[in-house]
């Protein structure tokens, strides 16, 4: 834990007391967004200190290209990144002529900052005695609307509290926006047009290279005392910035408030010729409905999300407060509802990792959307990499690669490679394993087949025909070995026989040839169509069982566990319990080459495997591997804990299980890693749910059977989910000597709980 700031409380984040070091963080953890787009929680009033402008257009991304100190073929041209979007939300304020800057300010007292995570809005308030000696009290509330999806709204209030005053809003657009991490300082927005009438105003632009179209817009309204005012309003542009001002005497104690919707519309959803006509159409519907009516409407909408979603914790406010803010941050990032975008790593949080796609999202985020929304939402997610095939198998030609063979990119927005690392881009391999089992997951937990002959095959024979091409036959080891990669631990590069690398290999034949045969026998059509399209032979897949069945695993006999790679075993093996405290982070404090000569692991790797896989060992065989890996894994990825948490409850160790499970939920409350300011791990937060569901809860898909082997930490008096399992809802709830079942379904639903058979009515409760 590297910060405590942040106030426990059951369904808020909440922050008291102004303090400028924490401004950035704080920008980070009170984050909003829609699923269309979202928000760092910067001011509406000018802020002259350490700052992180921050907001995000889903889907809506530049080329930045790429930037590296020696080239090597097959790197990407460019770094695919979210763009820092036109900033909508500005209100330039001065009291009496002083501007308002909380920087600046002579005493900012009574200064508070909510996130409410149960009805998605965020507040701020706080008395503020400026320069010229005026004191004012400030409230602000502003939400990003999940009904009206390309709108947001603020209602920004000023009370003077020892004089009247003239006050001055000037809400703004502002175009003139980059990016901190820009590779080359390029400009990203080229400004079309710049209107405004009446109360509105929009800028029209156009993004560099990808050449997205976004409107821009604003709709204002000024209130005295909770009144409507007409008033006379000044404007003014620039290249790219338009700004109204307005003026008005305000007596002590009255209150005076600026209400301004904004947002953006674009053409991935509009024709880009109409742009202006949709937000004007969208401006004048929300204005018309009103704050306060689209501030109820949000309350709805976030009751509608947390009936399935919500987890509770009884007896244990950090605990409870961090599952929620992993669950509310998730759902603020992606809803589904549009199967062209996916789940970038920061979300609308931040710029790091480029705001593109990872392997994170089938190996952790799928779990979570498959039991908290209908199955079309996961299903979603697999058809982004259907409709990437193409280029996944271009992927792979650039890289030497033939015969349709796909190798799905690192980080990608359209489905080309563009991370720029070379011992990611290249070695990084196993991410094609993550697609393969998502699609085995999706089906174990749906029960619906429909989608493997429809899509999932081709995608499944693109990736063994990449794990058929890469490995290479050692007649030294009479096996096949795959050369030259980087597993889940990224503090190893450019190593042999990576187990959980090799093991997904092997998996990904044996399931493609399992599901080539099940396709052919059940639905002959569709096979008929892929065989005709990929021109599979039977002797092709005679190949690919050969290199399956001999694929190597690198084992030590003396230690009894599969080493996570070849000459693992030479290294010094000190744990990181005997690392110096002031050595940590390694990847802050080391150079590379001492990390890469360390034994340390930044995150489940062999045990990835036993995750993923953990049918195919005994409990004895995890123990084994657990005891021995854990020791040195440092947990400097955000997608560490949750996997540890989930093996240590399965092995019975709950208070280890519970030190990692508040590790993930608090990863960025508590600023784990000492980088929250540059954003939120987004995608690890569903290895959060992970933790308590499949870890405490012990869910599991067995044999097309939900089951339970339900454990509880000491510090908690009950926790309960909710799994939404072919279109049926089960509540469990666990208590610290009995578990209770209740479903809300119509048909009897059969479960196995600590091994034993169990059916739950509809409508019922059973307690076991």
């Amino acid at each position: 834990m590297n910060q405590d700031y942040i106030k426990p409380d059951n369904w808020s984040i909440i922050e008291e007391g102004f303090d400028a070091d924490q401004v950035k963080s704080s920008e980070s953890l009170f984050s909003i967004g829609n699923g269309a787009m979202g928000q760092r929680a910067n001011f509406e009033e000018q802020y002259s200190g350490p700052t992180f402008q921050g907001s995000y257009i889903a889907g809506v991304y530049y080329p930045d290209k790429t930037k590296v100190g020696w080239w090597k073929n097959g790197y990407p041209e460019y770094f695919a990144k979210v763009l820092n979007a036109p900033n909508w939300i500005g209100i330039h304020v001065t009291i009496n002529g002083e501007t308002l800057d909380l920087f600046t300010c002579q005493k900012v007292e009574n200064f508070r900052r909510e996130l409410n995570m149960k009805e998605g809005w965020l507040s701020r308030s706080f008395t503020a005695t400026l320069s010229n000696s005026v004191e004012i009290q400030v409230e602000t509330k502003r939400f990003l609307s999940l009904d009206f999806d390309e709108v947001g709204a603020i209602a920004y209030h000023i009370t003077p509290l020892n004089s009247d005053v003239l006050v001055n809003f000037s809400p703004y657009l502002d175009n003139g926006i980059t990016n901190e991490d820009s590779n080359w300082d390029d400009k990203f927005w080229d400004v079309l047009s710049i209107n405004h009438e009446a109360n509105q105003a929009f800028i029209v632009s156009r993004t560099m290279k990808t050449d997205f179209h976004v409107c821009t817009a604003m709709q204002l309204q000024t209130l005295i005392n909770g009144k409507e005012i007409e008033q006379d309003k000044t404007a003014s542009n620039r290249d790219d910035f338009v700004e109204f001002k307005y003026q008005n005497q305000v007596h002590k104690n009255d209150t005076i408030t600026m209400i301004k919707f904004g947002g953006y519309t674009t053409d991935r959803n509009h024709d880009k010729d109409n742009l202006i006509a949709v937000a004007k159409k969208t401006l004048d519907e929300v204005s018309k409905l009103g704050y306060n009516e689209l501030l109820e409407l949000q309350k709805k909408a976030w009751a509608e999300i947390w009936e399935k979603a919500d987890i509770t914790i009884e007896g244990d406010v950090k605990a409870q407060q961090g599952i929620r803010f992993n669950i509310f941050q998730l759902n603020q990032t992606y809803l589904g509802k549009d199967a062209r975008l996916n789940i970038g790593p920061k979300g609308f949080t931040g710029e790091k990792y480029g705001g593109s796609t990872y392997w994170d999202t089938e190996a952790y985020c799928i779990p979570f959307y498959l039991a908290t929304k209908n199955q079309e939402v996961a299903r979603n997610l697999l058809a982004y990499r259907y409709h990437h095939l193409e280029k996944a198998i271009e992927n792979a030609e650039k890289l030497g690669f033939k015969n349709g063979a796909a190798l799905y990119p690192m980080v990608t927005m359209n489905g080309e490679e563009c991370h720029n690392e070379w011992e990611i881009t290249f070695e990084e391999i196993h991410r094609n394993g993550a697609i393969a089992f998502a699609i085995y997951n999706y089906y174990r937990f749906t029960g619906d087949y429909t989608y493997i002959p429809e899509k999932g095959l081709e995608v499944l024979i693109g990736i063994a025909r990449f794990w058929h091409q890469r490995a290479t036959f050692s007649e030294a080891k009479n096996k096949y070995v795959i050369l030259g990669v980087t597993g889940p631990n990224e503090y190893e590069n450019n190593v042999n026989n990576n187990f959980y690398t090799n093991y997904l290999a092997k998996w990904c034949i044996h399931y493609t040839l399992e599901n080539i045969d099940k396709v052919e026998a059940e639905h002959a059509s569709d096979f008929k169509r892929i065989m005709k399209k990929v021109q599979l032979s039977k002797k092709e897949l005679s190949l690919w069982k050969k290199v399956a069945d001999a694929m190597y695993f690198p084992f030590s006999e003396e230690k009894k566990v599969y080493l996570q790679q070849d000459g693992f075993l030479d290294k010094e093996l000190i744990t990181a319990a005997n690392l110096d405290k002031s050595q940590r982070p390694i990847n802050q404090k080391w150079s590379w080459d001492r990390i890469l000569r360390s034994p340390y692991i930044k995150q489940a790797d062999t045990l990835q495997g036993f995750y993923f896989f953990e049918d195919d060992f005994t409990t004895e065989e995890l123990e084994r591997h657990f005891d021995f890996y854990e020791p040195f894994t440092v947990h400097e990825s955000s997608l560490s804990p949750c996997v540890h948490s989930i093996q240590a409850a399965k092995l019975g160790r709950m208070e280890q299980a519970y030190t990692f499970y508040l590790r993930t939920s608090r990863l960025d409350l508590d600023d784990y890693n000492h980088e929250v300011h540059e954003g939120l791990h987004i995608t690890s937060m569903a290895g959060t749910w992970m933790s308590i569901v499949e870890g405490f809860g012990g869910m599991r898909v067995k044999n097309d059977t939900l089951s339970f082997s339900p454990k509880i930490p000491k510090q908690w008096n009950g926790y309960s989910f909710k799994i939404n399992f072919r279109n049926q809802i089960l509540k469990v709830h666990v208590h610290q000597n009995e578990t209770h079942f209740e479903l809300d379904g119509k048909t009897v639903l059969d479960i196995i709980v600590n091994g034993k058979a169990v059916k739950i009515q509809p409508n019922s409760l059973v307690k076991v």
